[in-house]
């Protein structure tokens, strides 16, 4: 038996080689293997997968949460906010990203505006035992999005635990159990977190009162060694409250200096609630057979209610003196909106895996939905600048002015649909030997069928490596196929409010070339990864960008490409941590009625980005990590209901700096032992987080104002948090 394993830092899901070989002179049979990956829960054979480490995604220094925060160190992966969880992906937008939990797919809120709203990420890191993220080219069983690929699995305790978090901006309370003969494990963990005092370093006078908090749970039941049932249970309600007073922003060039100041009456008042369970079966009858059944329901409702009316004052300034020169506009508008949204999803998957050897798997999977959309949309805008509202010349003042009173928009729509969506997936990874390379492959289909607008959509997809027998430690990739965008709630509505049955998948053909290089360098392991990709879109529906809003048209009048290369450095900068460093150049375009070529919203051009962890050698309880963000500015794109290739903007570019701080007080891995009350604690770590280090004020969208004099609208930016100092104390209880 001979074998080699690779350094699991720098592990590659390529799984298990194994080639037999027959003696001449004997009957005996030797097998001779080669160890990609350590066997773990939520392993995977999907080429393209970056495995992320959880207690990474757990010290990362993140207001949005800890596992979207790592994943956008990432080079691929790119977002202009730190408020929100949600990222784009080479060029794809927020909703084009696949999240799973234990194989089954969940949904982000809808109804989001701004990001402040979001609140808590449905992922508790506190919960997780492994990370696999896919930026493209992913297998068949995952589902119809054209961008990336998010799996998480959660893990099983195996003794009972307590551990605990408690913040500034919230805290986050665990427990969970195992019995003493491992048939049943439970874990159980509630959080809460209010980030008021985060967006009071918002340079405007605004009343905050944001609200949230989940509970979930992940129980396991182990009948037999071949038998397992499963159960996660999720639930959520966010609570955002804004009044809005004052705001003033300078913006413009240095040649041309312009100020608004803007002040508001009204209030924003919206609500978030959030369910889900999956109940599991696990049957694996022999090494060679596995049968999995889920059961999963999802329901959301959400209401976003506000009323904002605001009077602004444009004026520019001498750039040499700074003194006022004179007032473009006093204007205003009124904005109101009450939306109620209802979802529901329920359904059940089989999948099933067949390995008539360590080197063969053969899965298949078939799963159905029932879903039910109920939504009622009153959503309008008043100006009050360019001619909209200003009352028209009366001739005869007994008759008044009869015309009609125009709106800036008006989005009205009370639909409810209750469609289903049907779909299935085969797929077969064999590894073998090409002379003395070593090659793995992945090719397979899925089809899908949606009741809503009766569409049959067909997905070959296909993955190939090849590890050549080189004295340099080279792996080269190539993966590809054809991705859909699933239409869904936001993809059928139209600018009027109204859900589109003639509306039809978004399409990716894309291809993907990669190459992971791995070496020592300082007695350490690191490993280089480059891909370079290229997608070819058709059946678009043009989107705008409403901050962290998608709006789409309702249309399929758009084709589109994207391409660029990522680029990331991994290893042990510091002796036994991980870290760090990302690079990417991205583009994508789409051309709108034949219109010509023109950035998407998402377009990303260069970005860099760092994870970066530390210690003191002669203190190694003092720790820091570090990420680092700069990217270069999204296009705004345009105003809602205005022409693209009229407007177009692009943002300044986002720089942001995290640093997380901590000392720790009592580690597990320590042989100091604490005694008295301290020895109750398994691990304490006071820390302090500096969110924003250079309190750069980043821009995360632009609020369109009209000039009245000129007509022409001046994107006023909006901006980001400044530097906030946050405190956290985490403790583990033996």
């Amino acid at each position: 038996m001979k074998k080699l394993v690779l350094p699991l830092s720098l592990m590659v899901p390529v799984l298990v080689f194994s080639q037999t070989k027959k003696r001449d002179t004997a009957k005996v049979t030797d097998i001779e293997e080669v160890v990609f990956q350590k066997k773990v829960t939520g392993q995977t054979s999907d080429i393209t997968t970056v495995k992320i480490s959880a207690k990474d995604a757990q010290n990362v220094a993140s207001i949005s949460g800890g596992i979207e925060g790592i994943i956008k160190t990432l080079p691929s992966v790119n977002s202009n906010t730190e408020l929100s969880s949600q990222y784009m992906v080479r060029g794809g937008n927020y909703d084009e990203n696949l999240i799973y939990i234990n194989d089954i797919e969940i949904y982000r809120p809808f109804l989001i505006r701004n990001s402040q709203q979001e609140g808590l990420s449905i992922i508790n890191p506190d919960m997780v035992s492994t990370v696999n993220f896919s930026a493209g080219g992913f297998e068949p069983r995952y589902g119809d999005k054209m961008s990336s690929a998010l799996n998480i699995y959660y893990r099983e305790p195996e003794k009972f635990e307590v551990s605990g978090e408690g913040s500034l901006i919230g805290g986050r309370l665990t427990t969970g159990f195992a019995t003493e003969n491992k048939k049943l494990t439970a874990i159980f963990s509630g959080r809460y977190r209010n980030t008021n005092l985060v967006l009071n370093t918002l340079n405007e006078d605004t009343d905050f009162n944001p609200k949230y908090y989940d509970f979930q749970s992940y129980i396991n039941y182990h009948l037999s060694p071949k038998f397992t049932m499963s159960f996660i249970g999720y639930y959520s309600k966010n609570d955002y409250e804004m009044v809005p007073k004052e705001r003033s922003v300078d913006f413009g060039s240095l040649q041309r200096p312009i100020n608004v100041t803007v002040n508001y009456a009204g209030r924003e008042d919206d609500k978030y609630k959030n369910m889900m369970g999956t109940f599991s079966m696990n049957y694996k009858p022999s090494d060679k057979w596995r049968f999995t059944l889920d059961s999963f329901a999802y329901q959301n409702r959400e209401r976003e209610y506000y009323s904002i009316a605001s009077a602004y004052i444009l004026q520019t300034f001498d750039p040499i003196t700074g003194n006022p020169v004179t007032s473009y506009d006093a204007g205003g508008q009124i904005e109101s909106a009450r939306n109620d949204l209802f979802v529901r999803t329920y359904g059940t998957q089989f999948r099933t895996r067949f390995s008539p050897n360590v080197n063969t798997d053969i899965e298949l999977g078939f799963k159905y939905e029932k879903e039910n959309l109920k939504d009622l949309t009153n959503e309008w805008k008043l100006v009050d600048s360019a001619g909209y509202s200003t009352p028209i010349p009366v001739d005869d003042p007994r008759i008044g002015n009869i015309s009609d009173l125009k709106l800036f928009y008006s989005i009205a729509g009370n639909n409810h649909i209750q469609p289903t969506r049907l779909s299935a997936y085969a797929q077969y990874s064999q590894k073998f030997f090409w002379g003395s390379s070593k090659v793995f492959v992945n090719a397979g289909a899925r089809v899908a069928h949606w009741s809503f607008n009766n569409e049959t959509i067909f997905s070959p997809r296909a993955q190939f490596a090849i590890k050549p027998d080189w004295d340099t430690d080279m792996l080269f990739r190539l993966s590809g196929g054809v991705y859909y965008q699933a239409p869904f709630y936001k993809e059928i509505k139209d600018l009027e409010g109204n859900f589109n049955s003639d509306i039809k998948s978004q399409r990716s053909i894309q291809v993907i070339m990669a190459n992971d290089y791995e070496f020592q360098m300082y007695d350490r392991p690191f490993k280089l990864t480059t891909e370079a990709y290229y997608k070819k879109m058709d059946n678009l529906i043009p989107y705008y960008m409403d901050n962290v809003r998608i709006r789409y048209t309702g249309k399929n009048n758009a084709t589109g490409y994207a391409y660029g290369i990522d680029t990331r450095l991994f290893g042990e900068f510091v002796p036994g941590v991980d870290s760090w460093l990302s690079a990417s150049y991205a583009r994508v375009y789409e051309n709108i009625n034949g219109q010509g070529d023109i950035p998407r919203p998402t377009d990303q051009r260069f970005r860099f980005a760092m994870f970066y962890q530390d210690y003191m050698p002669k203190f190694p309880s003092m720790r820091v990590n570090l990420t680092l963000v700069y990217a270069m500015g999204l296009p705004t794109g345009a105003p809602v209901f205005t022409n693209p290739y009229t407007y177009q903007k692009t943002l300044p570019s986002y720089k942001r700096v995290d640093i997380g701080l901590s000392k720790v007080f009592i580690d597990p891995k320590s042989k100091d032992k604490a005694y008295g009350f301290w020895g109750n604690f398994e691990e304490l770590t006071l820390g302090v987080q500096v969110f924003n280090a250079f309190n750069i004020r980043n821009t995360v969208s632009n609020q369109w104002i009209t000039d009245a004099t000129t007509s022409l609208m001046y994107p006023v930016p909006v901006r980001l948090t400044g530097r906030f100092f946050n405190v956290k104390l985490e403790f583990r209880i033996k």
